[in-house]
């Protein structure tokens, strides 16, 4: 049996770690004997992968530089002598690579998860300076593969997996249940049409143009809503935005709900409207569940959505098309409903956990099967 370390920041819910954790929850345990280390803190995943019978480890790291979190890493590498050491995310690939060492037997794996044109030089310079000692680096996105080639990292090592994500039943007895719920929790009404983005209230999202084009859309479409569900550092701008722009009546924040899941299925469109991104996994979920998606027009959302068919992508910051295709998808119910089903069925055929999983087992198998 091959042992293989996961090792990534904290186990908080956000979309890297939900795509960890499908991984290692799901990798065959007649093949793989499965370790999880988090850096800095455990978090809501963390009972998940403990009740799959997965031992997880958590490191308390402190600081950017901890040479004691470094220390406890090298340790457990040493003790758990891993055939492979997997690491999402720069501080986890950082750490990880470092703490193996060169002179480490494991093949070292690293995820990458976004476009990251947020790093700074340093942290490019060390991507840069640790690729030599890394087998693989897995990339959820073409676009960010092209990102991580274009800083010098060898085309050759680097492999697509891209997110998985699981298909909800197509007919579900709770629907109208929750619905009503819906409803009633955000004092909306009866017959209302209701637009949502799901996801972490951070810059990079520009939810702020959501606001803009829903202040647009209201204009154009009686009793439309939109709902923002999740939490981040504009939080509480964007509560104050949604009144300065004159759309609050229209808008419900709801902040992080364990219930996200179920409230795709009651959206009529779903928006994202990111500048940059890796693979959304909202955008994932919204698809799976059979709602139309209107996104910003960057590299990865083009990988999932397809323009036309799927639902449709819109230049970055164009808050007055994101308002007129989705007045046309509300008037057009019976082409809202044929593009939901086209993006059910292409997560489906290409997006599902299960192809990602296997994804990873084969590559892992192929790691293993040489010497690089």
């Amino acid at each position: 049996m091959k042992k293989i370390l996961l090792l990534i920041p904290t186990l908080d819910r956000s979309g890297a770690e939900k795509q960890f954790t499908l991984l290692a929850t799901r990798l065959p345990k007649d093949e793989f004997d499965v370790r999880v280390v988090a850096l800095t803190r455990g978090g809501p995943y963390e009972e998940e992968l403990r009740q799959a019978d997965i031992p997880v480890t958590i490191l308390d790291k402190r600081w950017r530089c901890d040479p004691v979190a470094w220390w406890r890493l090298r340790q457990f590498i040493q003790d758990f002598d891993p055939d492979i050491v997997h690491s999402w995310l720069f501080a986890g690939n950082a750490f990880g690579r470092m703490a193996a060492g060169k002179s480490s037997r494991a093949k070292l794996v690293v995820s990458e998860r976004c476009v990251d044109s947020w790093k700074s030089g340093w942290q490019l310079k060390v991507d840069l300076w640790l690729a030599e000692r890394t087998s693989r680096l897995v990339a959820n996105s073409q676009a960010v593969a092209e990102f991580y080639q274009q800083q010098g990292f060898p085309a050759e090592r680097i492999v697509v997996i891209p997110n998985g994500v699981e298909i909800p039943l197509e007919e579900n007895p709770d629907r109208d249940r929750v619905r009503d719920r819906l409803l009633a929790e955000f004092d909306l009404p009866s017959g209302t049409k209701l637009v949502g983005y799901i996801g972490r209230l951070a810059k990079q999202k520009r939810v702020d143009d959501l606001l803009w084009a829903m202040q647009l859309l209201k204009q154009m479409t009686a009793n439309v809503y939109l709902l923002v569900v999740g939490d981040g550092p504009e939080r509480d701008t964007l509560r104050k935005r949604a009144v300065d722009v004159d759309c609050a009546k229209v808008v419900r924040f709801a902040d992080h709900r364990d219930d996200a899941a179920s409230i795709f299925s009651q959206l009529q469109v779903f928006w994202l409207a990111s500048d940059f991104e890796g693979m959304s996994n909202s955008v994932m979920e919204a698809m799976a569940a059979g709602v139309p998606v209107v996104a910003s027009d960057i590299a990865p959302n083009r990988e999932l959505v397809v323009e036309g068919e799927t639902g449709h992508l819109i230049s970055v910051g164009d808050t007055a098309g994101f308002a007129r295709v989705t007045d046309r998808l509300l008037e057009h119910r019976d082409e809202a409903r044929a593009m939901g089903q086209a993006g059910r069925e292409r997560m489906q055929q290409h997006f599902g956990v299960d192809i990602m999983v296997q994804a990873h087992v084969d590559l892992y198998r192929d790691i293993l099967g040489k010497s690089d």
